[in-house]
C-alpha cells in the first residue's frame, strides 16, 4: 500500500512542482512516512519519477484503448471530434494528463532519454489504433477516397500536438481558438463533401 502511495504523492507533486521542484522529504511528509521509507520501495528520486511515467504511459495509452473500443459505432467525425475534446477535459481535471503531457514536452534533462522511449512509444502505438479507426472508416466510405489514411492519421495527431501546446501554454480561450480553426480545417480536408 506505501509503494502506490508514494507513486501517487509523488505524481501530484511531479505534476505541479515538476521534477527539479519536487522534494522526496515532502512526498515522505504527505504520505506520512519518514523520507527514508521512501528508499525502502525506490532508490532515489529518479527511479520513482521514471516509474511514475511507466504508470502513466500506461494509464494513458489504456485511455486511448477504452476510448476506441467505447466509441465505434460513432461516425467518423464525432470519434475524431470528441476525442479531441476529451483529451482537453482530462488535462483540466486529471493529474495523470496533465504530467503526461508536461513531461512529453518538458522532460528532466538527465532523463531525457528514458521519457522520450515512453513517449514515443506511446505516439506508435496511438498512431497505429488511430490508423485502424481511419481505415475503417475510408472502407465505409465516411471520407473522401482521395485520403491516405496514414497522412490523414498523421494530420491529426498533428492537430492533437498544436491542442496540446495551447493546453501547456495558451489557456481556454485561446485552446479553443485553436481547436476550432484546426479541427475545422482538417475536417474539411478529409469529408467527402
Amino acid at each position: 500500500m506505501t509503494y502506490n502511495q508514494i507513486k501517487n504523492v509523488a505524481l501530484n507533486h511531479f505534476t505541479d512542482k515538476g521534477y527539479e521542484g519536487t522534494s522526496m522529504a515532502h512526498i515522505a511528509d504527505d504520505v506520512g512516512i519518514k523520507k527514508q521509507s521512501i528508499y525502502t520501495h525506490f532508490k532515489g528520486k529518479d527511479e520513482l519519477f521514471l516509474q511514475v511515467c511507466s504508470d502513466v504511459f500506461d494509464a494513458e495509452l489504456k485511455f486511448v484503448i477504452n476510448y476506441i473500443d467505447s466509441n465505434k459505432t460513432q461516425s467518423i467525425e464525432e470519434f475524431l471530434f470528441n476525442f479531441l475534446m476529451l483529451y482537453k477535459e482530462r488535462y483540466e481535471k486529471n493529474n495523470i494528463t496533465k504530467f503526461w503531457l508536461r513531461i512529453s514536452f518538458f522532460p528532466p534533462t538527465h532523463l531525457y532519454e528514458q521519457v522520450i522511449s515512453h513517449v514515443y512509444e506511446y505516439l506508435d502505438k496511438v498512431e497505429k489504433h488511430l490508423l485502424l479507426v481511419i481505415e475503417k472508416a475510408m472502407v465505409e466510405g465516411e471520407l473522401s477516397s482521395t485520403i491516405d489514411s496514414q497522412q490523414a492519421t498523421s494530420a491529426f495527431l498533428g492537430v492533437l500536438d498544436g491542442i496540446f501546446v495551447e493546453m501547456l501554454y495558451g489557456g481556454s480561450e485561446r485552446l479553443m481558438k485553436r481547436m476550432d480553426a484546426s479541427w475545422y480545417l482538417y475536417w474539411r480536408g478529409l469529408s467527402k463533401e
